[in-house]
């Protein structure tokens, strides 16, 4: 959110642009209209480095896919400790994510590329977006999912960028012990959840409690998940109860809360429209459309 208001502070044309894009995601989601099939999204991965250690392994990224699979795809195995009263609205995204084999210039790819800086640590002023201040330009941001794995400070663990911004800063950025769920990845951030939830972002999702601090007033614009008085962390009980929302309470297991990785496993189908209507939208040109299978 940081980073969201200060491009509303500093450029118009966000501005602009996400008012657009908001109006138009309300349009597609009222007519129900678009793909019906699996969006395969052409992902690389900036890996910036400052110490050896990290230099995340190749398998550290494979594993960081495999996941982001599983949890678009409503496969992963831990689905179904939803409470079951949540499990009904637990939905396929109808998204999958692959290294991309051919960079913009035409030429062959893994999807991953490399580069030692000199820069200790990043924050959220996108300078690990850019070669000129340590870090690694983006890739054409209306063909890939860029993802940057960097050393970052202030604890963060991860940001991203809504629809609507700036190419060249497009994407989002993990820390090197909260990526993937191998290598680096460190306990309670160690199973490639922080990733999902920040291309939950990338695909225009807000946070599960709209974002108003505690106040009970924001919203996420999204009708099947509970109003949520702020964001929950660890790993809660269920029920656990805000803003007068009982008997269920908080639907904390969302990607887009803030819980312990362990604790995350499901988006809505609320959430999914609105992802789907942001592929049928402001990310239309990225990606190819297959089949719906089972995984």
């Amino acid at each position: 959110m940081d980073v969201h208001r200060r491009l509303l502070s500093t450029r118009p044309d966000y501005v602009a642009a996400r008012d657009l894009i908001e109006n138009e995601t309300m349009r597609l989601i009222r007519n129900a209209t678009g793909r019906d099939g699996v969006t395969r999204i052409p992902v690389v991965v900036h890996v910036v480095w400052n110490t050896e250690d990290q230099n995340i392994p190749d398998e550290q990224v494979t594993s960081q896919l495999e996941v982001l699979n599983h949890d678009f795809r409503r496969t992963n195995p831990d689905v179904d400790t939803t409470p079951s009263a949540f499990l009904s609205l637990a939905s396929d995204a109808r998204v999958e994510f692959v290294l991309a084999d051919t960079a913009p210039d035409g030429s062959p790819t893994t999807g991953i590329e490399r580069r030692q800086t000199a820069a200790p640590s990043f924050g959220d002023d996108d300078a690990v977006k850019s070669f000129s201040s340590g870090g690694l330009d983006a890739w054409r941001a209306d063909s890939y999912l860029n993802i940057w794995v960097c050393p970052l400070g202030g604890g963060l663990l991860g940001y991203a960028q809504f629809p609507g911004g700036p190419p060249e800063t497009d994407g989002v950025v993990i820390l090197h012990s909260g990526f993937g769920a191998t290598g680096t990845a460190a306990a309670p951030f160690d199973l490639g959840r922080t990733t999902t939830h920040e291309v939950g972002h990338w695909l225009n999702l807000n946070h599960i409690w709209g974002d108003d601090g505690t106040g009970c007033f924001g919203t996420d614009n999204v009708s099947d998940t509970p109003n949520q008085g702020g964001p929950n962390y660890g790993k809660p009980t269920f029920p656990h109860l805000s803003c007068s929302n009982g008997p269920n309470g908080d639907m904390f297991m969302n990607y887009m809360d803030y819980v312990d990785d362990a604790a995350m496993v499901m988006f809505s189908a609320g959430q999914v429209a609105r992802m789907q209507a942001c592929l049928d939208g402001p990310r239309s040109s990225i990606g190819a459309e297959a089949p719906v299978s089972s995984g």
